[in-house]
């Protein structure tokens, strides 16, 4: 009991976050409902551990949830859901200056306003993490790359913080994002 008592949020968000990544390989709408319910369990367990930067994150994943089902829903019309496509060469250049703008926002705030232990680390996931959600938000392949980033990261950084389960999850993440990559490139082959 006092496992499951010291471990019950770590649990509960690990199998939310099955929940998300499965739905999210799939590329279906409802990954959107637990992006929702997920992060915002995330900000209690985050917080509690000195992840401030990834409870600001869960907050961030809360409201982007709201966008990403819109946009998936209503992306291309009123009656057709957005396709998933390429991230269009235009936006590389803008999308690597915001990355870069955020780590070191993340990073500032981090260092000026906590007393976190890793904030190199936290703020580089939270800067992929916005990049990674609005790509996944207009349904871009590229998004798996970044997220394939991210979950090594943050797997090492949960271990290192001790939220064992969070680590594990996002173990398995990594190998679901590289088996989603394949599957999403599928999938735009045959909306062709």
């Amino acid at each position: 009991m006092d496992f499951l008592a010291a471990y019950w949020l770590d649990i509960l968000t690990t199998i939310l976050g099955l929940i998300y990544i499965w739905l999210e390989y799939r590329a279906h709408i409802a990954l959107w409902v637990v992006g929702i319910i997920m992060p915002a369990l995330d900000i209690y367990l985050y917080w509690s551990h000195g992840l401030y930067g990834d409870a600001g994150m869960a907050c961030y994943y809360t409201i982007a949830a709201i966008y990403g089902y819109i946009t998936w829903r209503w992306g291309k019309g009123e009656k057709q859901e957005l396709p998933i496509t390429h991230l269009p060469l235009h936006l590389y250049l803008p999308t690597v200056l915001f990355f870069f703008i955020a780590w070191a926002a993340t990073y500032y705030i981090l260092v000026t306003w906590t007393n976190s232990t890793v904030p190199v680390l936290d703020s580089f996931t939270n800067a992929l993490s916005f990049v990674g959600l609005w790509a996944l938000a207009r349904k871009y392949i590229e998004q798996w790359w970044f997220w394939i980033v991210v979950d090594i990261v943050c797997c090492i950084l949960y271990v290192q913080k001790g939220i064992p389960f969070k680590a594990g999850l996002y173990g398995l993440y990594v190998a679901i994002a590289i088996a989603g990559y394949f599957k999403w490139k599928q999938m735009m082959k045959s909306e062709k």
